[in-house]
């Protein structure tokens, strides 16, 4: 186990763990002052590229972005999800798990779902490939977005899940939009941080797409708080730019060159 992954580890019950997405250095810089984690997400495929769903993100985009992500994180542990069809089996896994690693640098990779990946992680942890977990909602293959454990059933078989994805390995595990109570009974009862979105305060940690979190996208979900409007802020500045481009104020001389 890294130092980075045992420090994130060792935050449970202790202090709460900071994660937030980055798709870029210059956003992933400014995140690395703040966050334990950083979560190279697929959801850059909605919030980027206007995808349906993130089953549209391919390898490379992933691999390309993070490369971006990796230039501006020094500090916080940085954590790339394996997009859709990519982990469909323990070779196949490991396969590509291992180029994302050695072409990213990253510390580690993120995949979704349960009792049906346990082979894979297996795999991937044997090879000494760090893994995150992530249950609740699965973005990858849910086609109706409800939150979960509503449901006794539901609920007990995502504590099994998660009891299995700490049996086999995983360093943590996303909780995304499940039932207030289940949150807190599947924190406790494993030894493993949880990191939740859309899951209650009862989790170790909390997650979010820095673009929800900044006002850059126009998402209505209810676990989302936006605590800035950059758009806001940008309009602002392209407005001043082309007012100044049109009176002929911009550039002056300090802008401009001279033999």
């Amino acid at each position: 186990m890294n130092k980075k992954i045992k420090k994130i580890v060792n935050k449970k019950n202790k202090s709460k763990i900071i994660c937030l997405t980055a798709y870029s250095k210059n956003v992933a810089s400014i995140l690395d002052k703040h966050c334990d984690l950083i979560l190279v997400g697929d959801s850059l495929g909605s919030v980027l590229y206007n995808y349906k769903s993130t089953k549209e993100v391919t390898l490379d985009t992933m691999i390309n972005h993070s490369k971006s992500v990796r230039l501006g994180v020094k500090k916080s542990l940085m954590i790339v999800d394996m997009p859709y069809n990519t982990y469909r089996t323990p070779k196949e896994a490991l396969k590509n798990a291992k180029l994302v690693m050695k072409k990213t640098k990253c510390d580690g990779v993120k995949l979704e779902g349960g009792k049906k990946i346990i082979s894979i992680v297996k795999t991937l942890v044997k090879n000494r490939i760090p893994v995150m977990g992530h249950v609740g909602i699965l973005p990858q293959t849910d086609k109706k977005f409800f939150f979960k454990g509503k449901k006794q059933r539901e609920g007990k078989r995502i504590l099994y899940e998660t009891k299995l994805l700490e049996k086999v390995g995983v360093f943590s595990i996303v909780l995304e939009c499940v039932e207030t109570k289940l949150s807190k009974q599947v924190t406790k009862h494993i030894k493993i941080p949880t990191i939740g979105i859309g899951s209650s305060a009862n989790c170790d940690g909390q997650v979010l797409v820095i673009d929800d979190l900044i006002g850059m996208s126009d998402s209505k979900l209810k676990f989302v708080k936006r605590y800035a409007d950059v758009s806001k802020i940008i309009d602002g500045a392209v407005k001043k730019y082309k007012s100044e481009v049109k009176k002929k104020q911009f550039p002056k001389a300090k802008h401009s060159f001279k033999s």
